[in-house]
């Protein structure tokens, strides 16, 4: 499609009309080209362009690229710093939760939820009338930013131009080269990266594209990892790891070094199908080495610590947290009601493991806790324990619904 052409589908679709507008603002193509579309087709003049960037832990590099396109765009960019509550009142959620949404440890999913209730706070407290942000039509970021803007914001009118006016990816690219928006995007799609998971190019990976060894930031694929075995011990309290190989540290610190030490080993990679909230499946590719090892480990010692009912709940809890996470209802009702399970169902995960990292593997090679619930004096096969002749009468009992359904008959 000719520039001509991709400029007339921008202005001739009809748009609300907003005096003051605060952006979601990572300085990324979608939100810098979104800088142009409201000088250019909403008609906002730069003093009520209100660009806001959060600091959810991308890093400083990331924020000084934001700062350096905000000053080539001629815009004063406003920073929010959220790292710390990112870390404390949401990974530590996701953590107890064992966050997973098919196979993906929900991220991005948290992040654009929290992006999106600052930029409505402060659009509130500027007197916008508007909020912006970049995504596109076919993905899920559109409701989870919506649903967000709506619970903080509900006053403001809700401009999604990309979506809104139809755009593909090239055809922005067009736009940008241009209009002179300053584009450096490394992967077509971008990418998105938090402490606890890094999405690539996501909605842009070909059913059978391969993947180049550059596009990763901690993992070393398997077969390029060091043909040794790295050994690391992470101690858990009440379900969170505070320690990392007999080192306490807070759990940002701790997420990121455990990152390079298990992404050099080759862990972390996930390529999968993934069902979007619009039910339509995407091929979607994720690094999240810290995430791997720590979900497994938080996973075996839930086993070992928990009743056999509070796990067979705890189970269908999980898989409606990370359903609700992933679809933007973080501040659902339901949400902050199953949290309130999951914080009362970790009081007894405490213990320390000790794991091998092997070319993609993680091996437990040793456990510690004082509240675990595995008691082999009594239950293993070398001890005493009890009187095994006492399960003759329970066993007996158990099975008379068995000794019923024989008398009826009917089984095949």
């Amino acid at each position: 499609m000719s520039l001509q052409e991709i400029e007339a589908k921008v202005f001739d679709t009809p748009v609300p009309q907003v005096q003051r507008v605060a952006l979601a603002y990572s300085g990324g193509l979608d939100s810098s080209l979104c800088i142009e579309f409201l000088r250019r087709k909403y008609n906002v003049g730069d003093k009520d362009i209100v660009p806001i960037t959060i600091d959810i832990g991308q890093g400083q590099d990331e924020i000084d690229v934001s700062k350096a396109k905000a000053r080539k765009l001629g815009i004063r960019m406003h920073l929010i710093d959220c790292k710390k509550e990112f870390t404390q009142n949401w990974l530590t959620k996701a953590i107890r939760a064992n966050s997973d949404y098919e196979g993906y440890p929900v991220s991005t999913s948290m992040t654009r939820q929290l992006v999106a209730r600052e930029v409505a706070k402060k659009a509130v407290e500027l007197g916008c009338d508007g909020l912006m942000e970049g995504s596109t039509g076919k993905g899920n970021d559109q409701y989870r930013m919506h649903n967000t803007f709506k619970i903080f914001a509900p006053k403001c009118k809700v401009l999604c131009p990309v979506r809104d006016f139809d755009l593909l990816r090239d055809e922005e690219r067009q736009l940008c080269e241009a209009w002179g928006v300053p584009v450096d995007e490394q992967i077509a799609g971008g990418d998105d990266k938090t402490l606890w998971c890094r999405s690539i190019a996501s909605g842009a990976i070909g059913l059978d594209q391969e993947l180049p060894d550059d596009i990763w930031m901690w993992l070393v694929p398997p077969e390029k990892a060091k043909d040794k075995t790295v050994e690391v011990s992470i101690t858990f309290e009440e379900g969170l790891p505070t320690k990392l190989n007999g080192r306490k540290m807070p759990l940002d610190k701790l997420i990121m070094e455990l990152n390079v030490i298990a992404g050099a080993a080759g862990i972390g990679y996930i390529d999968m199908f993934e069902d979007g909230i619009m039910d339509l499946k995407s091929r979607e590719i994720y690094e999240a080495p810290g995430a791997h090892v720590i979900l497994k480990l938080h996973r075996d010692l839930e086993q070992w610590c928990l009743t056999k009912d509070e796990l067979e709940f705890k189970a269908i809890v999980d898989r409606k947290w990370a359903y609700l996470t992933y679809h933007g209802m973080w501040f659902h009702p339901l949400k902050r009601e199953l949290d309130a399970f999951v914080l009362a169902a970790s009081r007894f995960m405490n213990g320390t493991y000790k794991v091998g990292l092997y070319k993609g593997n993680i091996q437990i090679l040793k456990r510690e806790s004082t509240t675990g619930l595995f008691s082999p004096e009594i239950r293993s096969i070398k001890s005493k324990g009890f009187s095994q002749k006492m399960a003759k009468d329970a066993a007996t009992i158990r099975g008379l619904p068995f000794q019923i359904l024989a008398q009826r008959g009917g089984i095949e």
